[in-house]
Parts: structure tokens; C-alpha cells; sequence
């Protein structure tokens, strides 16, 4: 599907989030899917996840209608806020947006766009409610061109300004490969995806090096302690390794624009945009994945890149070229009723260019 529309991009993505609820809203009622992945030394398929008869229907067959919701300024990024049915949408430019009843609320929740440089693959990034909905957590790169990760308090429908409280900040020295999803797990931590923080190729090795938080998969408990804004999960992989940020969860990723967990599973889906060749979607199936390396930059997708394939890297479960003229950008696996032949189908949207 070529997104021809900020428009289009952002039904597509309504659909997505009312389809699979909040991250943390977790069900068993609905089965696994069968799902298989390439090692990264080989191209022998190994089992991603356990297997049932349960299987979504040829996805050529699953007739989808689009319909408009709302029209706003480069809509880029959805959340979701306990016990509340709105959506909140974000605008690249630095704002927040409810949508409500099928109306959009002219008040933004939060703007900060007087914060946010808004430019190529900069600007605001992604967007998070804590579990309880108090709280809400947005990324954007700010003026001076730098990441940060900031945490408001939420006052009825508004974020309140006064209350910003700094987690990270992110000295980066390139304008692209920024990642900045934001999403809560099941276990109520709080994830962060970073590109490797830009330059064609990676150029300071920032996906393999531990010393750094770019090209990661980050998780934290926003909640300070030991004087630090937040608070470092005993169980992350390199808590007490030397020149290792703890912070980190998995490493060796280029730029994991968005990624999802399975409401059903807790399974961790990422897409991960390419270099030039290949374009992936990494699969880390629940309760595994502590301290993987995904292969970046060493490997583009099961692919040689730069030197040697890191021991025991973490092949993609799907890849596919990037001269099939789409950039992958991540997405949902479908736990709907309103769409049953989709039951347990990933969906990912692309970003498609002309050839």
C-alpha cells in the first residue's frame, strides 16, 4: 500500500490503534500465530514462536475500507490513555492532539512546538501514557538539533507545562536516524527505541557499542531514584557491566522508527528501516531477547555490511529489498474482532517513494 497522504498514514494508523487497544491492556483469549525467522549466520528458518492451527486468512482476501477521522498537521505517532476512549494524536511541528467521539478537540493536549526544530527526519517523535494515564511522556528533538525524553503530568485532558520533568537527553550529532517511539510494555516499563543516531552506515559504531544508548532498545522505569530522573530495572542485561549503559535492552538496530508488543502474547515486533539494500522487522518473542544483538552495522537485515557478523546475532523474521521502493516503518499484530480474518496478522505500514 503506497501511503499517498499524511491523511491516509494517519486512518491506517487509527485503525491499527483501536484495533490493538493499549500495550499494557494484555488478553490470552487470542492464539499465536505461526511465525518464523532467518538466522543471521544462515538462511535455515528457525521457530520465532510457538505454532497453533490458528491462522489468519490470505490477507489477499481481507477487504479493508478507509475511512477520515480527522485531518492534522503531519500526523506521525498514536497513544492510547487508561480508561479513557480517545485517541491522542501527535503532530510532527510539537503537539498532541484528542480525537473524541469522532471530533478533534481544537485545544491541543500539549504543545510544544516552540521546542521542537521540525525538519526531515526531526521534530516529534513519539508519545506514551504511563499505565494509570497520569502521566505523559513525549521525545522530540529539540532546538540545538538533540533528543530529549520528557515527562508531564497529566491535568484532566491537558498536560500541564509546569510540571516537565527531564529524563534524557541525547547530545546527537547527526539530524536523522532518531527512532523515538515511546511505548510501555506488559511489564509497565518503559521503552524506548534509538536509531543509531545517523551518518550513512553508522559511522562511530554506535549499534555495537554498549557505551552508548544509540541504536538500542532502551527500558527504564521512569520513576527517579539513586539520583537519576528514572529508575534502572535490576533485570536489564548489563546492569553492573563495566562501560555498559544499563539502560540498554537489546542493541545492533539502525533506526527502529516504531514497534509494538503483542497485547496477546507480550512478544516485542520492531521494524527497522535499512540502509540500501534490505529493510527488516525484528522479532523478539516474550520474555526473550535480553541483551540481544539484532547485527547493525555489521549486518543490513541476514546481510554482510560492515566486517563480521556479531557471534549469536538476532536475524530478522522478515526482510525484504529496498528496492521494492518502501522503507518499513513497524506496526501492530491485529487482536481485533472487527476484522477476524486479520486475528493474529502483523500489519505494517510502509513508506513508499516513487520509482
Amino acid at each position: 500500500m503506497r501511503a499517498r497522504s499524511p491523511l491516509v498514514a494517519l486512518v491506517l494508523l487509527a485503525l491499527l490503534g483501536d484495533a490493538c487497544g493499549s500495550n499494557h491492556d494484555k488478553t490470552s483469549a487470542a492464539p499465536r500465530t505461526t511465525t518464523t525467522r532467518t538466522s543471521a549466520a544462515t538462511d535455515e528458518p528457525a521457530t520465532a514462536s510457538p505454532t497453533t492451527s490458528a491462522r489468519p486468512q490470505p490477507l489477499a482476501d481481507v477487504k479493508l475500507e478507509l475511512t477520515t477521522v480527522a485531518r492534522l498537521t503531519q500526523p506521525l505517532a498514536l497513544a492510547v490513555r487508561t480508561g479513557d476512549d480517545a485517541l491522542y494524536l501527535a503532530e510532527k511541528p510539537g503537539r498532541v492532539r484528542r480525537l473524541s467521539g469522532g471530533e478533534l478537540d481544537p485545544t491541543p493536549v500539549l504543545d510544544i512546538s516552540n521546542l521542537v526544530t521540525n525538519s526531515g527526519e526531526q521534530g516529534f517523535l513519539g508519545a506514551a501514557f504511563s499505565p494509570d494515564g497520569s502521566r505523559l511522556y513525549v521525545q522530540y528533538t529539540d532546538r540545538g538539533g538533540d533528543g530529549r525524553v520528557v515527562e508531564y503530568t497529566m491535568k484532566g485532558d491537558r498536560a500541564d507545562t509546569t510540571t516537565r520533568r527531564e529524563l534524557l537527553f541525547f547530545d546527537d550529532p547527526f539530524p536523522n536516524h532518531n527512532g523515538g517511539n515511546l511505548v510501555f510494555g506488559p511489564d509497565k516499563m518503559l521503552w524506548i527505541g534509538m536509531g543509531d543516531s545517523g551518518g550513512a552506515g553508522d559511522p562511530n559504531d554506535n549499534a555495537q557499542s554498549l557505551g552508548t544508548l544509540f541504536g538500542k532498545m532502551l527500558r527504564i522505569d521512569p520513576r527517579p531514584s539513586g539520583g537519576r530522573p528514572y529508575t534502572i530495572p535490576p533485570d536489564n542485561p548489563f546492569v553492573g557491566r563495566a562501560s555498559a549503559r544499563p539502560e540498554i535492552w537489546a542493541y545492533g538496530l539502525r533506526n527502529p522508527w516504531r514497534y509494538s508488543f503483542d497485547r496477546s502474547t507480550g512478544d516485542l515486533w520492531i521494524g527497522d528501516v535499512g540502509q540500501s539494500a534490505w529493510e527488516e522487522v525484528d522479532f523478539l518473542a516474550a520474555g526473550s531477547g535480553r541483551g540481544a544483538n539484532l547485527g547493525w552495522a555489521r549486518l543490513e537485515g541476514n546481510h554482510p555490511f560492515k566486517g563480521a557478523a556479531p557471534p549469536g546475532a538476532v536475524g530478522p523474521i522478515y526482510e525484504y529489498r529496498t528496492s521494492d521502493g518502501c522503507a518499513v516503518t513497524g506496526g501492530y499484530v491485529y487482536r481485533g474482532k472487527q476484522i477476524p480474518g486479520l486475528t493474529g496478522a502483523y500489519l505494517s505500514p510502509g513508506i513508499c517513494f516513487p520509482r
